[in-house]
């Protein structure tokens, strides 16, 4: 039986998946929503950078909404941080849910009960209305910094503490936008705090999302969830690949977000972000790791390139997830409801 999907969205996600969908003898592209003008009414597999699929490109919701099929892979760029509607993402992903169609997100909302019971009622009667089941996922949160440190807690006789550490040297990352207007390098102090504010609750929200989910897959109640971050600042002009960094300008940002319980942080997950080797010569380097202190200590360390293509494999754990949303029963399902999700049938042979 063919699994039909829309996919919302063709920026490097998107058009991956869309390839993918192409390929795939047991899934079939039914329709592809875009939000600029110049890749409405164009063949989908032709945005992908493949050969036509005789799927028209469209920028009116209410078409996806009238297209049959069975689930929405939906990856845009976030609207809590881009454009003039923080709402927008929710409402389009309750609009589809309710007309009948399964969704899996890339955006955010991975955990919905951490924004509280307006956004899960939401959701919920979207999916009550159209019988249709909700998910998000990722690769960091919804990977590396979850599934992976509770799939390690299964060896673990007393666990002390998690500690998820990501690493990153932006340097030869070419995105200005994803660098400067979305993270805000490259800005003053003043600048940052009057343009970064949504990037910083996005961000804490996905985190924060990321800490109450372990928790909760652990049985353990935290007291609360605490944030903290660390600027630090070029120490000569700078020329990373996504643009020029001004001596004293952003160049560095050490997030932590930690689940305490009892004033002891339990569950902890730290970012380092550089945009350059010569940036915060005392903040830790090295790999990114899943570290587990307890009985027995664990310890997995991922170098700098463990994957080629972070951004791949983002869209490919929305896309393998698709038959086990399908098969789940409708409403709110997290990772922690959800079957183990495998790369089946993917072995080439």
């Amino acid at each position: 039986m063919t699994t039909r999907i829309i996919q919302w969205s063709s920026g490097n996600i998107g058009r991956a998946i869309i390839r993918d969908i192409a390929r795939r003898s047991d899934l079939e592209l039914a329709g592809l929503f875009v939000y600029s003008a110049d890749k409405a009414n164009s063949d989908a597999g032709e945005i992908a950078g493949i050969e036509p699929l005789g799927v028209e490109a469209s920028r009116d919701i209410e078409t996806m909404l009238a297209t049959d099929a069975d689930v929405v892979i939906h990856t845009p760029l976030p609207s809590l941080v881009y454009g003039d509607e923080p709402d927008a993402d929710i409402e389009t992903i309750c609009r589809l849910l309710a007309s009948g169609k399964n969704v899996i997100t890339t955006v955010g909302y991975m955990y919905p009960s951490v924004h509280g019971p307006e956004l899960v009622s939401r959701l919920e009667e979207a999916c009550r209305k159209g019988r249709s089941t909700f998910h998000s996922t990722g690769l960091n949160p919804g990977w590396l910094g979850d599934l992976l440190p509770l799939t390690m807690s299964a060896l673990a006789s007393e666990i002390d503490q998690i500690l998820v550490r990501e690493i990153t040297n932006f340097e030869f990352y070419p995105s200005p936008e994803i660098m400067f207007d979305m993270m805000g390098f490259g800005k003053t102090d003043e600048a940052f705090n009057e343009t970064a504010q949504r990037h910083h609750f996005w961000l804490t929200g996905l985190f924060r999302e990321n800490i109450q989910m372990m928790a909760d897959g652990l049985k353990l109640e935290l007291d609360a969830i605490e944030d903290t971050m660390e600027r630090a600042y070029a120490p000569a002009d700078l020329q990373p690949a996504a643009g020029a960094i001004q001596q004293g300008t952003i160049a560095g940002q050490h997030w932590e977000w930690a689940g305490v319980k009892n004033g002891r942080k339990v569950i902890v997950h730290e970012t380092v972000w550089r945009m350059h080797e010569s940036v915060a010569p005392d903040w830790p380097r090295g790999d990114n790791s899943v570290i587990i202190e307890g009985k027995p200590r664990m310890q997995i360390n991922f170098e700098a390139d463990w994957i080629e293509d972070g951004l791949l494999a983002t869209g490919m754990h929305a896309l393998n997830a698709v038959p086990y949303v399908i098969a789940a029963e409708p409403g709110i399902k997290t990772l922690l409801d959800l079957p183990w999700i495998m790369g089946r049938g993917l072995v080439n042979s």
